[in-house]
């Protein structure tokens, strides 16, 4: 395998940018407003004012669009990286060579898509980008971004060519992001993927310009979004939206804009039909994964593996799964041996493999998933039995769930008769995500309502005071709120809930859900005690106290009017005008001498 530099894109296309040049001397960038800041003649109006840099509305929604090729010398290599400023360390190229081809054993004739995600390098600069940040606060918590992690969407294609040596023409479309937006970039790949092929080069240039003009990726807001002629409609959930609806408008056309695409989802994959083979056992695998617990899924191609292990990140929904996952994952991977060594537990990750190597390698494995291939929509395939761990010799092995795990919670039977009926996969797909919701918030809720009686009562924050601590979460004290407010409530699902919750606790997800949940508190309260100081007549306290002290109260605000906008604070917008307003008259009423000295201090 071996990595190729980028190549020239055509007429039109531009050399590495000065700050990239910077950067690779080591020498200082002098901004560092996105992945693609360029030069100051290729600024222009993004309609609202404000100057927006060449490349920043593409490095919104995309880090990078990479080609990997197959060389029978060479092996894998990446032969176009575009926009061509873009950095990625060799390790990193390295990692998208490998994960952008399926195993050879797959037998991929045709086109095929799939997904993968492996980690950032360490020691990367990481950019800033203020548009995508300002967003991240809407976003549901599953949504997202990981500063450590890339997504590649790929489009692979293998068809017979006889003018080339090996027989066959093999390349892959691969475009690098930060978002989880699955469905979304595959369906971008459908439209570019097929033509690129046919065009080459120019064409991508053409695409990756479209992309750029987009607007930026607004949770809420419906987006039409241009791409070689066609026009996708798509709006991105937020943290508002009711769990389990889908809000995207109707087909209705704006004036000179014929959409194309209507997309009801930007991530969701199709919830049946990778859990159709293993519905039998879909309760027991959402407990596996909320549970955190080590788990493989050996298929026989890339987009099976990748729908599938997608699909169980998504059963818990909305909770976030806090622990790695790989939709696809190789023996080349960066990751290989840390995730494959016996010499400690294996650790808490979604695998999704194809290589019948790892049959042998992860056999020590507590929970692995062996699937067949995928039906067409609509069909129901034999269903999968649990089998013990020792019965799985090779990846030839029957399609099983091979696991000595006992569930805490009994089958549901109700759920299965449903899903027996002969219906259409969506139909299918919106009962099953349905149910895992219900399961998830019928869990979920008790936490909930335990967590929220942590908080402090409004009436023990005063403006003089620090605000209140956070009361410690007590597993035993919220193990007794069980037996009155517990699960009971709202599921008809009987079994070990009590088992379920102690095991969960000690989990990588309910250590991340807890650390979100109580980041949002302290941040509510900090607000809270903004709230309480602007409800002062801070005037009338300035008369009773000395200068030092009204110069030292001056200070505290400036600094807490600075901590509500680093760390966006649930703040209205006219508590911060009124905060300010304070502060300016606080300072008016001090010596002028004391007032030019204030004036020019900023908020540090």
């Amino acid at each position: 395998m071996a990595l190729r530099g980028p190549l020239g894109l055509g007429p039109g296309s531009r050399g590495p940018l000065d700050e990239a040049e910077a950067a690779s001397e080591g020498r200082e960038t002098p901004t560092l407003v996105a992945a693609g800041a360029v030069r100051e003649d290729d600024e222009e109006d993004d309609g609202r004012g404000r100057g927006l840099l060449r490349w920043d509305g593409f490095s919104a929604w995309l880090h990078c669009v990479c080609v990997v090729g197959f060389d029978l010398e060479l092996g894998q290599a990446v032969e176009v990286i575009y926009p061509q400023h873009s950095k990625l360390t060799d390790k990193e190229k390295t990692n998208i060579c490998y994960l952008s081809f399926p195993d050879s054993n797959s037998g991929c004739l045709g086109d095929t898509q799939f997904c993968f995600r492996f980690r950032q390098s360490s020691g990367r600069r990481v950019s800033l980008h203020c548009l995508l940040d300002q967003f991240e606060k809407d976003l549901p918590v599953y949504l997202k971004k990981d500063p450590a992690y890339f997504y590649g969407y790929v489009y692979f294609r293998q068809v017979r060519d006889k003018t080339l040596k090996r027989g066959y023409f093999q390349k892959s479309l691969v475009l690098i992001s930060k978002l989880p937006y699955i469905h979304f970039f595959h369906t971008v790949l459908k439209q570019i993927a097929p033509e690129y092929f046919e065009k080459s080069e120019p064409y991508l240039e053409a695409a990756c310009n479209d992309v750029d003009r987009w607007p930026a990726p607004v949770p809420g807001k419906t987006l039409y979004l241009p791409i070689m002629g066609v026009v996708m409609k798509v709006r991105i959930p937020t943290c508002h939206d009711k769990p389990g609806t889908t809000q995207i408008a109707q087909l209705t056309q704006q004036a000179d804009t014929p959409i194309s695409v209507v997309l009801p989802t930007v991530h969701e994959v199709d919830l049946f039909r990778c859990f159709c083979p293993v519905f039998l056992h879909s309760q027991m695998l959402w407990e596996l994964v909320l549970l955190g617990e080590p788990l493989v899924v050996m298929a026989p191609s890339p987009s099976e593996s990748s729908e599938t292990v997608l699909a169980l990140v998504n059963c818990i929904s909305p909770l976030k799964y806090f622990s790695d996952f790989r939709p696809y994952f190789t023996i080349h991977d960066s990751e290989f041996k840390e995730y494959t060594t016996r010499t400690q537990a294996p650790p808490s990750v979604i695998l999704g493999v194809t290589n019948p190597f790892f049959a042998k390698t992860l056999q020590h494995w507590p929970h692995i998933i062996r699937i067949g291939d995928l039906k067409p929509a609509g069909e129901i395939p034999k269903q999968v039995k649990v089998k013990k761990l020792k019965n799985l010799k090779t990846l030839d092995s029957k399609p099983g769930v091979y696991t000595s795990y006992k569930p805490y919670l009994n089958r549901d039977e109700e759920i299965i008769k449903q899903l027996q009926k002969k219906r259409p996969s969506e139909a299918q797909s919106v009962i099953l995500r349905r149910y895992f919701l219900e399961l998830t918030q019928s869990f979920i809720i008790p936490l909930e309502r335990y967590v929220a009686s942590l908080m402090p009562l409004q009436k023990s924050i005063s403006p003089w005071k620090s605000p209140p601590q956070l009361r410690q979460f007590l597993p035993e004290e919220f193990m007794k709120t069980l037996e009155k407010t517990g699960p009971q409530l709202t599921s008809r699902i009987k079994g070990d809930w009590i088992g379920l919750y102690r095991h969960f606790l000690k989990s990588p997800n309910f250590d991340g859900w807890f650390k979100t949940r109580r980041k949002e508190m302290t941040q509510k309260l900090e607000a809270l005690h903004l709230e309480a100081l602007c409800n002062e007549d801070l005037l009338l306290w300035i008369q009773k106290h000395t200068e030092v002290e009204t110069v030292d109260l001056v200070l505290k605000l400036k600094n807490k009017l600075l901590q509500a906008d680093r760390e966006r604070l649930p703040v209205k917008a006219d508590t911060m005008e009124k905060l300010r307003t304070h502060i300016d008259a606080i300072i008016l009423a001090l010596p002028e001498d004391l007032q030019g000295i204030l004036l020019k201090t900023g908020m540090t």
